[in-house]
């Protein structure tokens, strides 16, 4: 069964990590030293293969771009697509117009900001200062992902609740929107969200698939069967790992097909004339 791995790091060894992440690396993800080495592009093809994963989307920054993603993207571009982090939304204007020019010229599949991890932490995706943000996305029909859950490192996370997304959600029906790395401890919230917007998706980036909750599981079994996109974060989870663990999850062949692969080929990489 072919998959679609939607969140990959091959950024991490470009630059010595803040003290935070290797703490973050050592005392939360209990991950190895070799998680912020460079990234081998070989090695990852061969993970790919080993796993079926024809397609990885790597993280790429607008304020220090990623040398190792471009550099990947450009040697195969059948294999490698970009999703755009790093914009500034205290100063939208000249962060939307860097957007605009690198989706023209770069195989962008989607934005992404994580409301725990800029701004100390202090604006909701409610707040008017993504709104700027959302009307871009909108207008170049780009989804936007958005770390949802309480993070890993030690930064605010009450503002990855994503009951902040309802308000968003109703004033923008026309963006496309993705909660990632999961919603723990709001599962039942994210999900009754998805259940009511039909434009928002939720990926289970950072998320061993066999700690998900039997909840979201019996969601993807009914009524949430398109909603939800499979992703690893490659290297704190390595598609080793997650790609079996989601194969042995309790999900009829033809939900596990979207789970891995359709829901992602949809959502970042289809058609989307109606809305």
């Amino acid at each position: 069964m072919s998959a679609i791995d939607c969140l990959v790091n091959v950024h991490f060894g470009e630059r010595e990590q803040p003290a935070w992440m290797a703490k973050t690396r050592d005392d939360y993800f209990k991950g190895p030293k070799s998680m912020f080495e460079p990234a081998d592009m070989s090695a990852l093809l061969d993970e790919m293969d080993a796993n079926g994963v024809t397609k990885a989307v790597l993280m790429d920054n607008l304020a220090t771009p990623s040398v190792t993603a471009r550099k990947f993207v450009q040697a195969r571009p059948d294999r490698f697509v970009l999703a755009m982090g790093g914009l500034n939304l205290l100063r939208p204007v000249p962060a939307l117009r860097d957007l605009s020019a690198v989706v023209k010229d770069l195989p962008v599949v989607y934005a992404v900001v994580g409301p725990s991890f800029w701004g100390d932490g202090q604006y909701p995706p409610s707040d008017a200062v993504y709104y700027p943000l959302y009307a871009k996305c909108a207008e170049l029909d780009l989804p936007l992902c958005i770390n949802t859950g309480i993070p890993g490192p030690p930064i605010p996370g009450e503002v990855q609740n994503p009951i902040h997304l309802d308000r968003v959600c109703v004033r923008f029906p026309e963006l496309r929107l993705c909660m990632i790395h999961g919603a723990d401890p709001w599962w039942d919230v994210a999900i009754r969200m998805l259940i009511k917007y039909r434009n928002l998706r939720l990926m289970t980036s950072a998320w061993s698939p066999k700690r998900l909750p039997e909840s979201l599981l019996h969601f993807m079994r009914t009524r949430g069967a398109d909603k939800i996109i499979f992703a690893s974060d490659w290297p704190v989870l390595r598609m080793n790992r997650v790609v079996p663990e989601a194969l042995g999850l309790d999900l009829p062949p033809e939900v596990m097909d979207k789970y891995l692969y359709h829901n992602a080929h949809e959502f970042f990489f289809g058609d989307h004339e109606e809305h």
